[in-house]
């Protein structure tokens, strides 16, 4: 399936993102830090027959650089603008990671345009836990003259399981190096969010995936038991899911989304 590239224009500048044509509600992704809509090509390509939308976060990819970033709340409020002027009204929502936290924002505020919600890694942390995850996560590789701060993104990637993978190993380099700036407005933003407090609010189906060794996997089942009709799916591909395991992850997501699925929260059996 083709997929094209275009941007759109919100308030304060432009948004870019990848489509694919398809019937039916779009499904719109959501990247994580400091990734862009290109970790989404596997599976928009391989889930045939609908309409895919994957976001450039502000600070991130093609999409503009923000001065500053309040909150999650601010992601959610340009993703909100760039799918208006799509002419998007209702949509399923999938994210990841930091995706995952202006998703379930988005889900949590416009109930009756979210039609479900899936994500990667879901954030159900504490404010203890976000605060251990501030220390490690948002150092930022600032550029440098002797360029040691290439190595320490080539590095600091290969850490999270993009090594298991050269063509994603290097996109994701050039795609850190790129929001060097972002990641750290975007990770503050994270550790300020009350994730769980969220998605107590969101009222659609909705779907956890995680692999065992992605660094939120010790919180998945801690998600899972916040919400016991939630569907569960477990994939590969450490912190990349959605590149290493595109197949098994698009057909959990597909069945997802299948008609008998898509109903309301109370309706939906664990899986």
């Amino acid at each position: 399936m083709r997929i094209r590239k275009g941007y759109v224009d919100t308030a304060e500048g432009q948004v870019h993102y990848r489509s694919t044509q398809g019937a039916g509600p779009p499904v719109v992704f959501l990247h994580q830090t400091a990734s862009s809509s290109a970790m989404w090509n596997g599976m928009m390509t391989t889930m045939e027959g609908r309409r895919c939308i994957a976001l450039d976060t502000p600070g991130f990819g093609g999409s503009y650089d923000p001065e500053e970033v309040p909150d999650i709340g601010y992601y959610a409020q340009v993703m909100t603008e760039a799918l208006d002027a799509l002419g998007v009204r209702q949509f399923h929502l999938c994210g990841h990671h930091t995706g995952s936290c202006i998703a379930v924002e988005m889900g949590a505020e416009l109930s009756a345009r979210v039609l479900s919600l899936a994500m990667f890694g879901p954030v159900q942390l504490t404010r203890e836990e976000r605060d251990s995850f501030r220390s490690h996560f948002s150092t930022p590789f600032a550029p440098t003259a002797d360029g040691s701060y290439l190595q320490q993104t080539w590095d600091y990637l290969a850490g999270l399981g993009a090594d298991k993978a050269l063509d994603l190993h290097h996109r994701e380099v050039v795609d850190t190096l790129r929001a060097w700036h972002g990641r750290v407005q975007a990770y503050s933003a994270v550790w300020e969010q009350d994730f769980p407090a969220l998605l107590d609010r969101v009222e659609c189906p909705l779907l956890f995936l995680c692999a065992r060794d992605d660094v939120l996997w010790p919180y998945f089942e801690r998600a899972a038991q916040a919400c016991p009709d939630a569907l569960l799916q477990v994939v590969q591909g450490a912190n990349f899911e959605p590149d290493l395991d595109a197949a098994s992850s698009a057909r959990a997501y597909e069945a997802f989304l299948a008609p008998a699925s898509v109903r309301r929260k109370d309706t939906v059996s664990q899986g």
